[in-house]
């Protein structure tokens, strides 16, 4: 069972997705299920997770409106307002969706570089447990610091960082990010999507030599048990097509053991989302 962990969908809003500058004119349309389905079929692949793209619960409902149409939207990381002194009412009722795995904060966007460390906000992540909801991190390296201190406080919540956390592989520059990435993979319950690389190399030029030295950094940290592949479909699309963004994580395994492969394309996403049937 191959799966994509991490992809979005959308219907552009020139208002709300400000964030699509005119250089990605290229993502500055809809993205839905039936555009997805043969990339996924393409490559083999048999089911995704959606992941929210916008700050809302009328995304989520989106996303799982999405899902209930679509067998092969095997779960859905959506928003909530983690700061909401409601917040454990709201997630008892979304927890009756089987398909919310978790939720997401756009966190890079935050000006304060230790926001996730507010007391409000760690209230939140607190309770995500009782319903067994993981978390994605959203960060940039300079965030990284205080993800360390958000992980080693919640031992038992599942983490997952997005986008390797999005080394500045376009500048050739691997510090202090490598050393953050070092240190938060001693936390057994945070694992990492290979995911978002090319998109933050130079769009036009990028190669899997590029490449390599930071999954390089990231794969000895986390190893293969904690390692899953994501397309960030339609993202990539800023710097090359679905099968370009798979073919970079199969080039970089092609010496791994077939087991080793079965984990970083799917088996460790149905682990860490629980997806039953993978």
């Amino acid at each position: 069972m191959r799966i994509d962990s991490h992809q979005h969908f959308w219907k552009y809003n020139p208002v709300r997705d400000q964030w699509i500058t005119d250089e990605m004119t290229v993502i500055r349309k809809d993205f839905l299920p039936d555009d997805l389905l043969p990339e996924l079929q393409a490559n083999q692949i048999d089911g995704c997770l959606a992941v929210q793209a916008d700050q809302s619960e009328a995304e989520t409902q989106f996303l799982l409106d999405l899902a209930k149409q679509n067998s092969f939207i095997r779960g859905v990381v959506g928003w909530i307002d983690l700061r909401a002194n409601n917040l454990a009412e709201r997630l008892a009722s979304l927890s009756q969706n089987k398909k919310l795995r978790g939720f997401r904060h756009i966190v890079q966007a935050e000006p304060d570089d230790r926001f996730m460390l507010q007391p409000q906000f760690l209230r939140g992540i607190g309770c995500l447990s009782d319903f067994g909801f993981t978390y994605d991190i959203l960060i940039y390296p300079r965030q990284l610091p205080a993800a360390i201190e958000l992980v080693a406080r919640f031992p038992q919540q599942p983490f997952v960082i997005d986008h390797i956390a999005k080394p500045e592989i376009k500048a050739n520059r691997t510090m202090p990010w490598a050393q953050y990435m070092r240190e938060i993979a001693q936390a057994v319950n945070v694992y990492c999507k290979a995911s978002g690389i090319c998109t933050e190399a130079d769009w036009k030029t990028w190669c899997l030599a590029d490449c390599s030295r930071y999954l390089d950094i990231v794969f000895e940290a986390f190893g293969p048990e904690r390692i899953m592949f994501g397309s960030d479909w339609p993202v990539c699309l800023l710097a090359g097509s679905y099968s370009q963004v798979v073919q970079l994580i199969s080039d970089y395994t092609r010496n791994f053991s077939s087991t080793d492969k079965e984990k970083i394309f799917g088996l460790n996403a149905a682990r860490f989302y629980r997806i039953a049937d993978c």
